[in-house]
């Protein structure tokens, strides 16, 4: 009775997943569409758009918008590399499934997955780790200006 119990939670958990991996590679092509987005924001950020901030003295503004740039950069290196693993993870179970009965096709197809997801959730969170740390000098180099002219 145990081991069909065991058994049937495994092919349960095995669906499960299996439903993941669709919503996990859209999440991965929005993100990666989002951080070539940030980077265009980051790009008119440093191209002027703090400066404007900062000779118009509103350091609210500044404060508010270096929070809201940081988290979002923040969140894209975190949750980029997360996503790449699941992405990874999930189809080499069927992969090696397929490997064991000689599905040569099929684990190619899984490993083909697993590489591309491991590389978008890279992508996604050097680029989001790149982000913060320049818009957090930036930001902080603002708010030191601001702070002089007060």
């Amino acid at each position: 009775m145990n081991l069909e119990l065991t058994a049937a939670m495994l092919e349960v958990m095995d669906i499960v997943v299996g439903w993941l991996l669709a919503p996990v590679m859209l999440a991965l092509i929005a993100l990666t569409l989002l951080s070539v987005w940030e980077l265009g924001l980051a790009i008119g950020e440093r191209g002027g758009g703090i400066r404007r901030l900062v000779e118009a003295g509103r350091s609210e503004t500044v404060a508010r918008r270096a929070r809201r740039a940081i988290d979002r950069a923040d969140l894209l290196a975190r949750i980029g590399p997360m996503l790449g693993l699941m992405g990874t993870l999930i189809p080499l179970g069927p992969g090696l499934a397929a490997l064991a009965n000689g599905q040569l096709d099929v684990l190619a197809q899984a490993v083909t997955v697993a590489f591309n997801t491991t590389v978008l959730g890279l992508f996604i969170g050097i680029l989001g780790y790149l982000l913060g740390r320049l818009r957090r000098r930036w930001y902080d180099a603002a708010m030191v200006q601001l702070e002089r002219a007060a």
